[in-house]
């Protein structure tokens, strides 16, 4: 590698040509990056006494080369943002300056000439620049004036707009410009090829402009090692298809979520979203993810991304699951997107029938809607989702996973109907974060005419005026407060109509009875209001109950006979090869044996959802997964928390750090427990494993 400081100008007037490699991310710079270009340009034109502006480096590679000195096109490994804003401004500028030459060098045909054309070569050969694929084709048409291809990159035209708008504003300063353009500094770094790692140095720069997403550099890392050949065929064949199924905007916000959910899928553990590509390194290079190729890992990946944008982008074809997918997206039930890859994919297979899909898609639709309405906390759908598979019989496809969720515990539980209509009728359902949701759902629930609630607005029967007019008042009775302070935004009282500004704050029997009033309404939701007298406690109470009711045939929950759930009881075949027997420092002798009975008991009564397995050297307590290990010695129990070292809160310093070295249980604090004494304290640190567990988000 060699580095040198250059004026930008300079480093791309004597430069033959900038090609972007296909496995380079696309341009993606967005406003804020550009107005901060622009900003340090005007400054550093207004300013004498600044005579350079640093903006970055540019690191290319050429075959044998330390610095540009032939015509052989220098491939970008790092710098692809800058040179194409670059260009974009130099491009403005021509356009803005016509015949003048504000600046020595700084003419139209100057700029254009040496620094964005080459015009003595043919086809692509006379551009400066050449990105990829829509980059590309925008870019060239840009450069030849010509309109913007009907696919175009979004990102290229608002930015050389910005810059356009920019300099439309200031014609009389635009030598303001020229000098601010002719400081910026770079430093110019050639790689040797053959000596130098690309991936290395890629991964690495990343300090400076819009920060490399997970996804540039899984691409990169897919990508860059192989022939060109082989890379344009990957590209064009798996990684093009993927970045056109997205779209431009959708591959920028969502695709590093798509790898997250697909390596959760495959491996059955949650990366975080800024640690995806370092989880999918270590997945590719698994001997059985590698060992046909590179290709075929490729091709697997576009494969399921196929899935996720028919799921999250709106492009299922089939109109009952479209439905389905675009609740789960109201819901934001992105946590079940692992799962439901796995289950797209045997639908596509033909292993799951289309309505035993629509079926699970309903009952996990149900699960994540009656846990929010009974206010459980969701830490732990996501390790719910990541790990159900393990326990589908695909065999018996559907009714494994209504079992499945049956059977969940305490805060894993699936509330049932009683739990779910009796919460769902005090919740405040106003202010629930997915109102249009439900409210939809209610009323489009076995229709085939659908209603478009966005035509609609929430009504509030009793309204939420403060203090309520005389006639309100007398309407609801003597506890008409009361009433209006536990009742305003729940179920009961909320409804849909075209007419809130004419409803008002009428009293009901004008609400009923008006034109468009609810004996004239055609929404199911108003169904019976136009028969009532009055509007009061029990008018809210019975419609509530009535909705409720209705409410547990819209979002159902499994109702398998207990025999069935029985035969899916998890099996657990290691549990029945080692028991209490198999730990001799824990038999009736043993002084171990009565603290850990004790601590056995506390630990099981942390939460109904924790269990206890036994192995052959320890006994794990579980609740997503193991949170302590207990490893029986002669004279202490050893155990194992899984959580750093330092989120630990131990005031007393009882716990060691054991990160890295050899144990067996599992998580890097070893606490040891000698005495029933010991337990009160030693427990408090347990509870701290098992909470961090809980509520552990994995964003």
């Amino acid at each position: 590698m060699k580095a040198t400081e250059a004026r930008l100008f300079d480093f791309l007037k004597k430069s033959p040509q900038f090609v972007i490699p296909i496995y380079q991310r696309n341009y993606s710079w967005t406003i804020t990056q550009c107005q901060q270009l622009w900003d340090d340009i005007i400054r550093a034109g207004q300013r004498e006494d600044i005579q350079a502006h640093f903006i970055g480096s540019v690191v290319y590679i050429e075959q044998g080369l330390y610095q540009v000195s032939s015509q052989s096109a220098l491939l970008v490994i790092d710098g692809q943002q800058r040179l194409t804003t670059a260009t974009l401004i130099i491009e403005a500028l021509c356009r803005h300056l016509g015949d003048s030459e504000p600046l020595e060098g700084f003419s139209a045909r100057k700029l254009r000439h040496y620094y964005l054309l080459n015009d003595l070569e043919e086809g692509e050969r006379g551009f400066k620049l050449l990105l990829t694929q829509t980059d590309k084709e925008s870019l060239l048409a840009l450069l030849r004036q010509k309109q913007w291809p009907e696919n175009h990159s979004l990102r290229l035209k608002e930015n050389f707009d910005f810059f356009d708008e920019k300099l439309s504003k200031i014609p009389e300063d635009l030598l303001l410009v020229c000098k601010g353009l002719a400081k910026l500094l770079i430093v110019d770094v050639a790689l040797s090829r053959g000596q130098d790692n690309p991936q290395l140095i890629f991964e690495s720069m990343n300090s400076t402009g819009k920060a490399l997403s997970q996804a540039d550099l899984i691409r990169n890392f897919i990508l860059m090692g192989l022939e060109p050949g082989h890379q344009t065929k990957l590209y064009e064949d798996y990684w093009r298809p993927m970045e056109m199924a997205f779209g431009q905007e959708g591959y920028n916000a969502q695709f590093d979520g798509f790898m997250r959910h697909y390596l959760t899928g495959k491996t059955g553990n949650i990366p975080r979203i800024d640690d995806v590509y370092e989880a999918f390194k270590a997945y590719a290079r698994e001997p059985q993810n590698h060992a046909d190729g590179v290709d075929k890992l490729l091709k697997d990946i576009q494969t399921y991304a196929c899935y996720y944008c028919a799921m999250a982008l709106d492009k299922e074809p089939d109109k009952q699951l479209s439905l389905g997918f675009r609740d789960l997206r109201e819901l934001k039930v992105d946590v079940a997107y692992p799962f439901l890859l796995e289950l797209y994919h045997d639908y596509q297979h033909d292993d799951l029938s289309v309505a035993d899909f629509l079926a699970a898609i309903r009952l996990i639709e149900s699960y994540v809607f009656r846990r929010a309405v009974c206010a459980i906390p969701t830490n732990s759908l996501n390790k719910t989702f990541a790990t159900i598979k393990k326990s589908i019989n695909k065999n018996t496809y559907l009714e494994s996973i209504q079992a499945y969720l049956q059977a969940l515990p305490s805060y894993r539980r699936f509330p049932d109907d009683e739990e779910f209509k009796r919460e769902i009728k005090k919740r405040d359902l106003y202010n629930f974060r997915n109102r249009s949701y439900w409210l939809r759902r209610l009323e489009n629930e076995g229709r085939k005419e659908r209603i478009s609630v966005d035509e609609y607005t929430i009504e509030h029967i009793m309204p939420q005026q403060r203090p309520l007019s005389s006639a309100w008042q007398k309407d609801l009775g003597p506890a008409w407060k009361q009433t209006h302070d536990s009742y305003l935004h729940t179920l009961g009282n909320l409804t849909l109509t075209g007419y809130n500004s004419e409803y008002s704050n009428r009293v009901f029997s004008d609400k009923r009875d008006m034109k468009g009033g609810f004996k004239e309404s055609p929404l199911r939701l108003n169904q019976g209001l136009g028969s009532l007298e009055h509007w009061d406690e029990q008018g809210i109470v019975g419609r509530a109950q009535m909705l409720a009711q209705k409410a547990v045939e819209v979002w159902q929950a499994p109702n398998l006979p207990s025999e069935t759930l029985v035969s899916y009881a998890e099996k657990r075949p290691d549990n029945a090869a080692w028991s209490l027997a198999d730990h001799p420092h824990l038999s009736n002798h043993s002084p171990m044996r009565e603290i850990f009975d004790v601590f056995r008991q506390q630990v099981l009564e942390i939460d109904e959802g924790v269990t206890e397995e036994f192995t052959k050297l320890y006994v794990a307590y579980k609740a997503e997964t193991n949170f302590v290990d207990v490893v029986p010695q002669k004279s202490r129990l050893r155990l194992s928390l899984n959580m750093p070292f330092y989120e630990l809160s131990d005031p007393k310093g009882l716990a060691k750090d054991v990160t890295n070295v050899g144990r067996w249980g599992n998580g890097d604090v070893e606490i040891g427990l000698s005495s029933l004494d010991q337990l009160p304290y030693v427990m408090g640190l347990v509870r701290q494993a098992f909470e961090r567990q809980m509520g552990e988000e994995n964003t």
